[in-house]
């Protein structure tokens, strides 16, 4: 926006009426302009490349999750990062105007409203439990770790939504448990039928 002295001087130079003075003023008044459109771009093609990030990374995500780092220790920082990584989970922290831009048009869109004050961001491709489970699980010893909201196969969960999320095991630890309760059954049945032939056998 321009201030009112800015304003004067460009419409007296539309009608042709400036003094020496004047014109250098406008002369000015052109460059700071120029230089001012020029940094607004710059600041944009730096912001591109990171928007970008945040989109890749998005793409053909499972799951994305929300959370405030604030109060956490550089330590607990590094710690949690290299769990995240560990379970195969993208961690990042960026600005929010950067992830609003990012999610924009997407599934992940509803999570804008939640953009408020330092904003982390979990991501995961293959498991869609993984950025809640694992973040709730460090926040247990680390407390000053929060989570916001999170989108899940499409669906946005609030606050409460996703801590509900968290709580449900990974899918190898579903199908270990399915696999467990249908043996369990069958050992216990040869069990039986092998008991069974020994007394047979004994009585032969």
């Amino acid at each position: 926006m321009h201030s009112p002295m800015q304003r004067k001087y460009a419409a007296k130079a539309a009608h042709g009426v400036c003094g020496e003075q004047e014109k250098m003023n406008i002369l000015c008044l052109i460059a700071r302009i120029f230089y001012k459109e020029e940094l607004l771009m710059a600041k944009v093609e730096i912001k591109k490349p990171i928007v970008d990030e945040i989109i890749e990374n998005l793409k053909d995500a499972k799951a994305a999750v929300l959370a405030d780092y604030r109060g956490l220790t550089v330590e607990q920082d590094t710690e949690l990062r290299r769990k995240m990584r560990a379970a195969g989970v993208v961690y990042k922290v960026y600005k929010n105007t950067m992830i609003k831009r990012a999610i924009e048009g997407t599934e992940f869109e509803a999570l804008g409203a939640d953009l408020e004050g330092p904003t982390a961001i979990a991501i995961s491709k293959e498991d869609a439990t993984a950025p809640a489970r694992n973040l709730y699980d460090f926040a247990k010893k680390a407390e000053a770790l929060e989570l916001k909201s999170g989108v899940v196969e499409g669906t946005y969960y609030d606050k409460k939504g996703i801590t509900v999320i968290a709580t449900i095991p990974s899918r190898d630890e579903l199908i270990s448990k399915f696999l467990g309760s249908i043996q369990s059954p069958i050992t216990n049945f040869a069990r039986v039928i092998k008991q069974i032939a020994e007394q047979k056998e004994a009585e032969a």
